[in-house]
Order: C-alpha cells, then structure tokens, then sequence
C-alpha cells in the first residue's frame, strides 16, 4: 500500500498532493517545499511540471472544478428526475457535501478569498467555475419553464453561495435545508406566475 503513491507519475502525486493540502489548509499557508517533500519528488521536477505555484494553484482549481461538478450533476440528478425538483436537488446535493467529514468550505471561494488579485491564473479558473454553476441552475430553470430565468437563476446561486458559506462558517448542514426551502418558496412564486398567465 505504502508504495502505491510512488508509482503514479510525478505531475499526478504533485497535484494530488496540492488538491489535499490547499483545500484542507489554505493556499497561502502551503509552501511549495510542503508539496515537494509530501508527494516525493524533487523541486526540479515540480517546476518541470508547473511553472510556478501560481501555475500548480490554477491546475488544483481546475481540478477541482471538474471533480466537484462530475460529483455535484450526477448528486443533483440523483435527488430529482424533473427540472424543478432538481433545482430543489441542488440544495439536497449541498446538504450531502456538507455532511462531509473534510467539508472545509468552496474551494473557489476560498481560492478568491485568498488570492484577492483578479488576474491571479486560480483566480480566473474559480470565476469559471462559478459561471459554469450559474448556467447549469439557469439551464435548469428554463427547463422548468418559470419565468424571469435570469433572475431566478442568480436567486438560486446567492442561495447555494450563502449556504455554502454558512455550513462552513458554522459547521452544520442546517444552512443547506434552510436554503431549499427559501428556493421552494421562489418556485412557487414562478410557477404562480405562470398559472396566472
């Protein structure tokens, strides 16, 4: 077991290593040598792979983003087989990540948290990876026919957002029920919308 990591190639290990230490202790209190020294390999071979720790951040987000989202669409769908009870799934998905035992929070968020400078290549990846969550909950909000998608949509992510935050701030799932109903509440209010037209 113990010789399993060293058979992976390096740029695996390195980035694994990443993926465990900077969402689990933050971007800025990981050094490249914790990494190095962690995944087995040398500085040479970090920089081979990955220009700089800038670099090594943006891969770690863009990682990330696909692990989470493969996680995340299949969990939403798992929870409803209808656009509207998928947009309430979403909030049952979260409720499911939550319960985690190493939930630590949005990576994203924390990544721009800490990373304050817009240009930052990992900040950019984490502004994706929000665009891509909003256009999936709008996508789902016009398959359910409500109105005022667009607004709807950004109503739905300020919930996930908020709730993500919250679960994190004060480590319990409660935010993610909490959020759904809020989210029932404003599906009704579109579907009214509708009937009345």
């Amino acid at each position: 077991m113990a010789s399993t990591p060293s058979k992976k190639p390096a740029r695996e290990r390195i980035l694994e290593t990443a993926v465990e230490l900077f969402y689990q202790r933050g971007i800025q209190n990981v050094g490249i040598d914790e990494i190095i020294a962690r995944a087995g390999v040398a500085k040479m071979s970090l920089y081979n792979h990955f220009q700089s720790k800038d670099h090594l951040v943006a891969e770690f987000l863009r990682l990330q983003d696909e692990r989470w989202q493969n996680w995340f669409f299949s969990a939403v769908e798992r929870y409803g087989s209808t656009p509207q009870e998928r947009l309430l799934g979403i909030f049952d998905a979260l409720k499911e990540w939550f319960n985690n035992p190493d939930y630590r929070g949005c990576a994203f968020v924390n990544a721009t948290v800490e990373l304050v400078n817009p240009t930052h290549p990992g900040y950019q990846v984490a502004l994706e990876h929000k665009r891509a969550m909003y256009q999936y909950i709008l996508e789902l909000v016009k398959a359910a026919n409500l109105t005022n998608a667009e607004t709807l949509a950004r109503q739905f992510v300020l919930l996930a957002e908020g709730a993500i935050v919250v679960a994190m701030m004060e480590g319990a799932s409660t935010a993610a029920e909490q959020a759904r109903e809020a989210a029932s509440v404003l599906i009704k209010s579109k579907v009214g919308c509708n009937m009345e037209m």
